[in-house]
């Protein structure tokens, strides 16, 4: 009769609520869950069956994996490197598996450190946003060693259609980049033909029903097209995140020498819609910028 592994779920936001909970109910698994503010764990643990740690050294300490899902670089500097940080209660050969989009280069600062102490990392960002997350279908990008992530993949399949193992540790965050300057570039060319069709007074409905089985087609059009026109922008993945992200994009860029016109163009409109008060309005009120500015 086979162990269940203890898992460890550190971050129970918008996406990794979800992501724990399916943990939870697949019973592979001897789930533990920590959060920083109290009050989400006793939720979740109302929601999901799963020990709730008290502290961050509890959380980890028996761990066979952890999985992290937080906001930015600064929030897993501050949940492994601080006094109390995991890093110094990580238990030796367990696996850590960070899956929040940070910078390239906290990527491999991670698989560098926790190399140290014998323990194995994957940086893993996903891709699908808040409905991805709760119907369990997310997109997973990998960077690490194949054998680790093997071992890991009945975890991860529990709340994803998808694991792609890009490379060696940071090409996860690196696919991520790029998932992001694409969703950047589509959402720009959506929104100004959306609001081309507006001056026209075409009927959008007709419109997108027209284009969206042809070559224009896309997942933001198709899910996002309608309620774009509709000015309705309250779908999960805020502006604070996306600014986030394509800073890490465009910061990458300059190491790498490619020219990323476009992508810091719709920064600046994202930062520039933040400064007028839509700072949590999801990513598509980037058709806002028009009329924001006139």
């Amino acid at each position: 009769m086979s162990t269940k592994k203890n898992v460890t779920f550190i971050g129970l936001g918008t996406m990794g609520y979800p992501m724990a909970g399916h943990l939870s109910k697949s019973g592979l698994f001897n789930v533990c869950v920590f959060n920083r503010s109290s009050e989400k764990s006793s939720k979740w643990a109302d929601e999901y069956e799963g020990v709730i740690a008290s502290s961050m050294k509890d959380a980890v300490k028996n761990a066979d994996v952890v999985l992290t899902c937080t906001g930015r670089d600064e929030d897993m500097m501050e949940i492994v490197f601080s006094d109390e940080g995991m890093f110094q209660y990580l238990k030796k050969g367990s696996i850590f598996i960070d899956h929040t989009t940070t910078s390239f280069k906290l990527a491999q600062h991670l698989n560098e450190s926790l190399k140290s102490k014998d323990i194995a990392f994957i940086d893993a960002p996903v891709s699908g946003g808040e409905a991805g997350a709760i119907n369990g279908a997310l997109s997973v990008m990998v960077g690490g060693d194949a054998d680790i992530l093997e071992s890991c993949d009945s975890i991860i399949k529990t709340y994803s259609k998808s694991i792609t193992l890009m490379g060696n540790s940071g090409s996860g965050q690196l696919a991520k980049m790029v998932n992001q300057i694409c969703i950047a570039g589509i959402l720009q060319g959506l929104s100004e033909g959306l609001l081309f069709a507006e001056s026209e007074n075409l009927d959008i409905d007709k419109l997108l029903s027209a284009i969206s089985g042809g070559a224009a087609q896309s997942w933001q059009m198709v899910n996002r097209g309608s309620t774009m026109h509709k000015r309705e922008f309250d779908f999960g993945f805020a502006i604070k995140w996306m600014v986030k992200d394509l800073g890490y994009c465009i910061d990458q860029a300059k190491g790498n020498k490619t020219n990323l016109s476009l992508t810091q163009d719709v920064y600046d409109r994202y930062v520039n819609l933040m400064d007028k008060g839509h700072t949590y309005s999801d990513t598509s009120a980037l058709m806002m910028f028009e009329e924001t500015n006139k």
